[in-house]
């Protein structure tokens, strides 16, 4: 997709808007609710996996499910706002929605309120559940459902929370590059399965550090 000077305005607010969906913090709000800061149990991250650490499974499966929801908006959004070019604006709209979830301006805002700390320090989620959320909205649904049986199983087996993420993943971005790239899927996706995976390497890269040493925390390892 082309940026031109019919299109130029709906890209800044798709990239905007998606940013400031992904930037909300659910988990940090879940956890406030019951009289906990995120920030300050577990892992310290703002996701599902540390609210059910912190709170219990049922509080991370509402906090995976209503990050997932994020990602979904802001597509639908996007598609609105550009519906001409809505390929093109969906894959905008997808990664903007994740770099918010990850790199959260109203996270940030609440953890330095919070600490009062001098130094700059920009919080937020790994991504997983918002990713999913873009990925329900472009992949076809055979690759969800590869995605769902790679977590599952591996979660069975090992109850590594982050392997299983990692795996169903990449998973489904080389499933949607192969077909974008053969023109079964619009062309655009590829660019998102490759940012995608670039995205979660590098929100993931201490998990992976600590299972490849052996300590990673497991599925239902309380804090």
């Amino acid at each position: 997709m082309g940026v031109t000077e019919q299109n130029i305005l709906p890209i800044l607010l798709i990239i905007v808007t998606s940013y400031l969906i992904g930037s909300l913090p659910t988990a940090y709000l879940i956890a406030k609710s019951r009289n906990i800061n995120i920030f300050e149990v577990g892992s310290g991250n703002m996701g599902g996996t540390n609210v059910a650490r912190a709170l219990g499974t049922k509080w991370g499966v509402i906090t995976v499910l209503l990050d997932v929801c994020k990602g979904i908006a802001a597509i639908v959004l996007a598609r609105l706002l550009l519906p001409d070019e809505k390929w093109g604006a969906t894959t905008i709209s997808a990664i903007a929605v994740i770099i918010g979830h990850n790199w959260s301006l109203f996270a940030t805002f609440l953890y330095h309120t919070a600490v009062k700390s001098k130094h700059l320090t920009i919080r937020g989620g790994k991504g997983a559940a918002t990713a999913l959320g873009t990925m329900i909205m472009i992949a076809q649904p055979q690759i969800i459902i590869g995605m769902v049986a790679v977590f599952g199983v591996l979660i069975a087996l090992t109850r590594y929370v982050s392997l299983g993420v990692l795996a169903s993943f990449t998973l489904a971005t080389i499933w949607v590059y192969a077909l974008a790239t053969q023109n079964q899927l619009p062309i655009e996706y590829a660019t998102y399965s490759v940012l995608l995976g670039i995205l979660l390497l590098w929100r993931f890269r201490e998990n992976i550090q600590r299972l490849l040493t052996g300590q990673e925390r497991r599925l239902g390892d309380r804090v």
